[in-house]
């Protein structure tokens, strides 16, 4: 489950935009971190390696917390760029996800915040998520295929239309 989820659902952003037959108009990458428990060494040795693409980057991504029934995305970043968030989260409006709260990231991706790229999460009703975390029940198993599903959802329309747009989200 901890970080299952959001592998899942990353990559299943990916299969879906593939699978739909749509380029957009930069790279979504896919990222799958390691040794965030212990002081996020894999997503500091990324962030240094590609500090120098920051200006590039639309935003990062970063699912942490569960992949539960979705109710919206939390988000950092500058308040134009929520504005654009939040005309983004009225395509998934039918989900019940349309919402935009702030508290985007993680310990992955806040290396990142210096540079200004904004950051996003999906917000999910993670009520169960600690009855699990880093127990012997921590496992796939535990999260269901339905909310799994909504969450990749929102997750797709974010990524893809935020790389299709004709700019880079505003920063600060």
């Amino acid at each position: 489950m901890d970080d299952g989820g959001g592998a899942f659902i990353s990559w299943q952003a990916l299969t879906i935009v593939r699978a739909l037959g749509l380029t957009p108009k930069r790279t979504i990458r896919l990222i799958m971190w390691t040794d965030e428990e212990s002081g996020g060494y894999g997503g500091l040795s990324y962030y240094n390696t590609h500090r120098a693409e920051a200006a590039n980057f639309s935003i990062l991504f970063e699912s942490d917390l569960g992949v539960f029934t979705p109710y919206g995305i939390q988000f950092t970043g500058g308040k134009n760029a929520a504005a654009v968030m939040g005309e983004v989260g009225k395509l998934v409006a039918h989900l019940n996800s349309s919402a935009v709260y702030p508290g985007g990231g993680g310990t992955d991706v806040g290396w990142w915040a210096p540079d200004g790229v904004p950051q996003g999460s999906i917000a999910n009703h993670n009520e169960k998520y600690f009855w699990y975390h880093h127990s012997n029940a921590d496992t796939m198993t535990v999260l269901n295929a339905t909310e799994m599903n909504y969450c990749a959802a929102v997750w797709t329309v974010y990524a893809y239309v935020l790389a299709d747009m004709e700019e880079l989200l505003p920063r600060n």
